[in-house]
């Protein structure tokens, strides 16, 4: 039987239901229309439940296994489970229950895409497996009514209830390519994986992080869907172009003389990338892309021309419209594959994220050793933020616990998170800063995977930089 999230959740349907039906006339007709939305509730409850999975993952920090709890839903007959990236990260071991069959299944991970938080797995079973039917989340509409299913601390088969309260969100965290659907249905440690489910009963989309109560983020099932696909087919393979930008307010274009214009303009250039071939300077204003026009007055519309780039093939050729000195001109590019490159990076909780030190960063940044624990991005209004931590930071200690790598990282935050406040020793620029991380803020930039009672694990995120 499901379990309904959330202190009188009846009370909150009918609640919200009131203000609609208040122009009713008839009252037995509004209170015919609560309770057969109740009734379609508990009736698409009882039929997603027994796809949705309870994820427990086995990985190793220094020299010790430790337990990751998430979620999943089943996508097929056969044993194919959706899930996070963030859930099964870094994991030798995966195990899955399936609702109402008491064996444990062992999971194979066929595959998985950090940049948009989706993994795929495989179980098999002598029975066909329950799985979930697939809607659209092109078809939401803000407003529409949805419920989030999962295993949020372990407690197997939660359903929460809310509305899609945006659609199109991009969230300024580095390199993750989704337009995510908010939602204020509870999405809570251990849900991460799970679903989302439109009145129909279809999956819309697979559950990825939170931002504080009422403020969930979930990944569109078309993009979980897409990925899929391509990991079966082989693995991920997006555009690169090999540029950083910024967004072109109406401010900036005014004082360049072209108060119309829109676009994207360029503040650097990779070395030996399919943009310095073709000539692209810092300066320039990207204002056609394939033909299709860039409009990016702030920096969450960059998300939009960053999927764009991903999604073209390695190897196309494609034309750019670039703006440069009140003259526009058209260069052609050859996209080629993006880099892999990426150093492991810790993304936490708190709203930060940490990579390892390897020689490229400590050169770039001018970094005397590989010690400690690097600060690649810190999000607007977290704990890290209010504490005074920067991006360039570097990490030496957390309390009394030395951080020379990021497996010393992930062991001294496990422990100092339980506590009300924590010192955080950091270096920057030659100097050394003493913060005070205050957990109990409540922000939850990173993702909602639960790590089992004891030791905790902590997913890896990406660079913080705009290089489509």
């Amino acid at each position: 039987m499901p379990e309904f999230s959330g202190a009188r959740w009846k009370l909150r349907v009918a609640g919200a239901l009131c203000a609609l039906l208040s122009t009713v006339a008839d009252p037995a007709l509004a209170r015919s229309s609560i309770g057969d939305l109740e009734e379609r509730i508990i009736e698409i409850a009882a039929k997603i439940t027994p796809s949705v999975v309870h994820i427990e993952a086995i990985v190793k920090v220094n020299d010790q296994r430790r337990k990751v709890r998430g979620s999943g839903v089943l996508v097929e007959a056969s044993g194919a489970i959706l899930t996070n990236e963030h859930v099964v990260d870094r994991a030798l071991k995966v195990e899955v229950n399936v609702p109402g069959i008491k064996k444990k299944f062992s999971a194979r991970v066929i595959g998985s895409d950090r940049q948009t938080d989706i993994a795929l797995l495989q179980i098999e079973s002598d029975v066909p497996l329950p799985a979930a039917p697939l809607g659209s989340a092109e078809d939401l509409r803000v407003g529409q009514w949805v419920l989030a299913v999962g295993n949020p601390y372990g407690l197997e088969g939660t359903v929460s209830f809310g509305i899609v309260s945006a659609k199109g969100r991009n969230l300024e965290i580095p390199k993750l390519l989704n337009d995510f659907i908010q939602t204020d249905a509870m999405i809570d440690r251990g849900s991460s994986g799970g679903p989302l489910v439109d009145l129909e009963g279809r999956v819309v989309g697979i559950n990825s992080r939170a931002r504080g109560r009422g403020i969930g983020f979930t990944i569109p099932i078309e993009t979980a869907l897409d990925v899929m696909m391509q990991i079966r087919a082989g693995g991920i393979e997006r555009g690169f172009l090999g540029v950083s930008m910024q967004p072109l307010d109406r401010e900036l274009a005014d004082y360049l003389g072209a108060p119309d214009l829109a676009g994207v303009m360029l503040n650097s250039v990779v070395a030996d990338s399919p943009a310095e071939r073709a000539g692209l300077q810092i300066g320039d204003i990207l204002i056609r892309l394939d033909g299709i026009g860039i409009e990016a007055e702030k920096d969450e519309d960059l998300g939009a021309f960053q999927r764009s780039v991903a999604a073209l093939a390695p190897g196309r050729e494609i034309a750019l419209a670039v703006w440069r000195e009140g003259a526009t001109r058209e260069v052609t590019v050859v996209i080629a594959p993006q880099p892999r490159v990426d150093p492991d990076e810790v993304e936490t909780e708190l709203g930060f994220h940490v990579q390892e030190i390897n020689e490229y960063i400590a050169r770039d940044h001018r970094l005397d050793s590989t010690s400690g624990a690097f600060v690649s991005f810190v999000a607007p209004g977290s704990p890290a933020r209010e504490a005074g931590l920067r991006i360039g930071d570097v990490i030496s200690r957390i309390d009394d616990h030395v951080v020379e790598s990021l497996d010393d990282f992930r062991e001294a935050l496990e422990e100092a998170e339980t506590l009300e406040r924590f010192l955080v020793v950091a270096q920057r620029g030659g100097e050394t800063l003493f913060l005070l991380l205050k957990p109990g803020t409540e922000h939850s930039e990173g993702a909602s995977a639960e790590p089992a009672p004891g030791p905790r694990s902590e997913s890896r995120g990406t660079p913080p930089n705009r290089k489509p």
